[in-house]
């Protein structure tokens, strides 16, 4: 056999074994048929990259083959774990030291393309017009396919002014779209704040989920009034970026009591994540608006307030983001990106699994506004989710 295939199957058997005795299929001397199992499939590889390299209609390239059968292994796990070669592995690491302008897109994987969770509002992205659900086709002269989510993500990223390409499938065109955007240093957008006076509702909208616009929202929330009509809307629709911390916060703001989320994992201790009720602000009664572009903390947010019974929660089933990622470099220089722990509700519905799924659903309508613009009153009247909402807390005592 050549040397490169017997690099192949060392790759793939130290990528096989670590994901074994990290907990991704069996806790070391717990399942000795587990265990036993992935030696088998290990064998497996073998002879598949065997036949590959000795009865395919051309020589192929083996390392090409390996690195896209480690991509597939992990993906196989969940959209964050993920595969690094070498080259990007480095690449990877020189990235984190570096800060990065972007195009205003957050994005998963879905249907094993890179995915449009939700675009920032005033993003080059946004002015774009793509919206949530927009699959990246492909990048840089290669498909999505089989290129890792911290890849794909990279890619978006860069130094301010200069551009990136990219082929994006909008739903009901199969014909890609190419899109160049450039890479601009980006500012939170700002909390959107109205007061419906007429019913004692206030709108909260953060998009974000940072420390400082937790802050915001805590701020708003005390400075209502200590009687009469107090009803909170607080709109977490298109919101993705944020920390979990934060997520968990939020959270906390609205419940005196109870568990607002755990983190598990196989060699990760469970983590109980109960309410503390000094950071307590409102038992107003609250809706929380939710779509396909909610992920993350957000999603933290809507389930404690929906398992915990605090409030309704109105809209589409949300993305499902939630996990704990951990870097096991590998001899060679590569590196995996391995999810350890997931964050689930407090009924124990892994996020990441399950997402989110209102307890009134309500579809948004087709004149809702586009992502990065400021509704008219005639937009807003049109949002069917929103109208839903209000009409929801109009009926519900102080």
């Amino acid at each position: 056999m050549s040397r490169s295939f017997h690099r192949a199957i060392l790759g793939i058997s130290i990528a096989v074994i670590l994901v074994v005795f990290l907990g991704a299929f069996g806790p070391p001397g717990v399942s000795a048929s587990q265990n036993d199992s992935a030696w088998v499939q290990m064998n497996v590889y073998e002879q598949v990259l065997h036949k590959i390299e000795t009865d395919y209609v051309t020589t192929p390239n083996i390392e090409e083959v390996t690195n896209g059968a480690l991509h597939g292994l992990l993906e196989s796990l969940d959209p964050e774990s993920s595969y690094l070669t070498k080259d990007e592995y480095a690449t990877y690491l020189d990235h984190q030291h570096e800060g990065q302008a972007q195009v205003g897109l957050e994005v998963s994987k879905r249907y094993g393309y890179g995915s449009v969770v939700t675009v920032i509002p005033g993003s080059p992205a946004a002015r774009a017009n793509i919206q949530d659900g927009d699959l990246i086709e492909a990048m840089d002269g290669k498909t999505t396919r089989v290129m890792s989510l911290a890849m794909i993500r990279l890619l978006l990223e860069g130094k301010a002014g200069t551009t990136v390409s990219f082929d994006l499938v909008r739903p009901g065109n199969p014909k890609p779209d190419t899109i160049t955007l450039t890479r601009t240093n980006l500012a939170s957008p700002p909390l959107v704040v109205q007061q419906y006076k007429d019913s004692g509702i206030l709108y909260l909208k953060p998009t974000v989920l940072t420390r400082d616009r937790v802050d915001e929202v805590v701020s708003h929330l005390r400075a209502m009034p200590k009687e009469g009509d107090r009803k909170v809307i607080l709109d977490l629709r298109d919101t993705a970026v944020g920390s979990e911390d934060q997520g968990i916060r939020l959270a906390n703001v609205f419940l005196k009591s109870g568990t607002i989320a755990m983190l598990s994992g196989q060699t990760v201790p469970t983590q109980t994540f109960t309410a503390d009720a000094p950071q307590f602000v409102t038992a107003a009664p609250v809706v929380v608006l939710v779509n396909g572009g909610t992920a993350g903390a957000a999603e933290i947010v809507a389930g404690a307030i929906l398992d915990n019974k605090r409030g309704d929660v109105v809209g589409e089933r949300t993305f499902g983001e939630g996990g704990e990622l951990k870097t096991f470099p590998l001899p060679d220089g590569a590196a995996l990106l391995l999810t350890v722990a997931k964050y689930e509700t407090p009924d124990g519905q892994k996020i990441e699994d399950s997402a989110i799924t209102p307890n009134i659903e309500a579809a948004q309508n087709q004149e809702e506004f586009l992502p990065g613009t400021k509704p008219t009153a005639q937009q807003q009247h049109a949002d069917d989710q929103l109208n839903k909402a209000l009409e929801i807390l109009k009926q519900k005592s102080a």
